[in-house]
């Protein structure tokens, strides 16, 4: 076998060997960084927050169009307010339905639309003085400067 072969041989199995390594990262990348996962985290993120009562951080997990209807201070107020002192209870469980991807949504009937959409149902499990109960709640995940943030449907 001349050198010219031996070398064009060592060169595809070069160029073979380096597509095998970026097909796997971007399988495992596709895998650890898909949407998915992400907009799983961010909510996982928000209700661990309001299970600890941190309703600033909670709040630091919203879509601007969200902080504009709540004030930070505001929120903070309410929500510990309405949660702790109506309900009785001082925290609480949840769960998560896989999200579904939503290609266009509003907030809002007048509001602007947004794309890339995720859509996850939320139940918060409640025990406390007035008994046990459910509140479900359809939370909705858009990206807003390459960071997921919460929105909350405001449609009549």
């Amino acid at each position: 076998m001349s050198r010219k072969s031996a070398s064009f041989k060592g060169l595809v199995m070069g160029f073979v060997l380096l597509v095998c390594i970026v097909t796997v990262f971007m399988l495992v990348r596709g895998f650890w960084f898909s949407p998915d996962k992400e907009v799983v985290a961010v909510v996982e993120e928000f209700y661990q927050y309001e299970q600890e009562g941190e309703f600033a951080s909670s709040w630091k997990l919203f879509h601007s169009t969200m902080k504009e209807k709540f004030s930070k201070g505001h929120y903070i107020q309410d929500r510990a307010h309405v949660f702790m002192n109506h309900f009785g209870v001082e925290t609480f469980d949840f769960t998560m339905n896989e999200p579904e991807k939503i290609d266009q949504w509003k907030m809002a009937k007048t509001g602007p639309a947004m794309k890339n959409v995720y859509k996850i149902l939320v139940t918060q499990t409640y025990k406390g003085k007035y008994g046990n109960f459910d509140l479900e709640q359809e939370i909705f995940a858009v990206k807003e400067k390459d960071e997921w943030k919460i929105v909350w449907d405001y449609n009549q």
